[in-house]
């Protein structure tokens, strides 16, 4: 079998063989003549080394090394036909898998919506969704371990001038507290107000951009924001204002995710916090990304607008 040469035609011309019995139904079935399917079933045998047929008389029979030919042949082409299934959906980001780091509150909004909506489009692609602070999500991204991030203000650092970058999200800053707190009942608080309050706030680790925009509003020698609670992520940050630990500060997006024990007050004057920024790699051109960008594209397009400028799709 040294140099042999098999093509799925032989395949489909064996089965059809066998089905009508006969080398003349079998043609003209293939929609060929019978000569050429004589001389391509007996190359087909002189190939795989044994008779795979037996004529006779009263028509075609396979032999039983033919029967187990047949098997394989049969079981060869289902799995052409699936893999170039396979590949069609592949190309069309319908399979695969999509790597995404975000902060915490991106889980307030946008990405409900449009994880919700890709999961139901595409539910053969596997998610893996990491909750990361921006700096390592960043660095996620641009070492290929991440193929989407979104990050609180723009992606800094080594690497990110190849990145594509686009704002999903603003929010100014809001206040939290326990409902027993004496601010509850107010609709705002000032700076002022808030520079005599215990204040509960993000890692400036994790989130420098915040950190950096507090200290600009209290002042950087402001007690209340040097002896802060340190809270991980805005859902600790509401959690420990119920608790009555002092009062939390962070995004506009915490009042879509209201809880008993709690108020929301605006602080003012009204403070803009930086956007929420999705990026991807500039050369990655993985169809499950494109997939995914063309669902963000659906769910905000204003976002989709911003995305094909800065891609660079007309």
């Amino acid at each position: 079998m040294d140099g042999m040469i098999m093509e799925a035609r032989h395949l489909r011309y064996a089965l059809a063989l066998a089905e009508h019995g006969h080398f003349g139904r079998a043609a003209r079935a293939l929609g060929i003549a019978q000569p050429p399917l004589s001389k391509q079933i007996a190359d087909l045998e002189r190939e795989v080394g044994v008779r795979l047929f037996d004529r006779a008389r009263q028509g075609v029979l396979p032999t039983g090394a033919g029967e187990a030919f047949l098997v394989r042949a049969r079981q060869a082409l289902e799995d052409m036909a699936a893999a170039v299934v396979d590949a069609d959906r592949a190309a069309r980001g319908e399979t695969g898998r999509l790597r995404l780091g975000f902060i915490a509150s991106a889980l307030l909004e946008p990405l409900p919506d449009v994880l919700g909506r890709f999961g139901s489009e595409r539910p053969d692609v596997r998610l893996e969704l990491h909750e990361m602070a921006s700096g390592r999500s960043t660095a996620a991204l641009v070492a290929g371990e991440l193929d989407v991030a979104v990050t609180l203000g723009p992606p800094r650092g080594v690497g990110v001038e190849h990145l594509v970058s686009v704002p999903i999200g603003h929010a100014h800053l809001t206040a939290v507290v326990g409902s027993a707190h004496p601010y509850a009942g107010q609709a705002s608080v000032s700076v002022d107000q808030l520079r005599r309050q215990p204040l509960i706030v993000a890692a400036e680790e994790d989130e420098p951009a915040i950190a950096t925009g507090l200290r600009t509003l209290l002042g950087e020698d402001a007690v209340a924001l040097d002896g802060a609670t340190v809270a991980r992520d805005v859902h600790t940050i509401i959690g420990l204002a119920a608790c009555q630990v002092g009062v939390g500060l962070g995004p506009s997006r915490m009042l879509s995710a209201p809880r008993p024990g709690v108020r929301f007050c605006e602080v003012t004057p009204r403070t803009a916090l930086p956007d929420l920024v999705l990026s991807f790699v500039d050369r990655n051109r993985s169809p499950v990304l494109g997939a995914f960008l063309d669902t963000v594209r659906g769910s905000c397009p204003d976002v989709g607008t911003a995305l094909d400028r800065r891609s660079g799709h007309t």
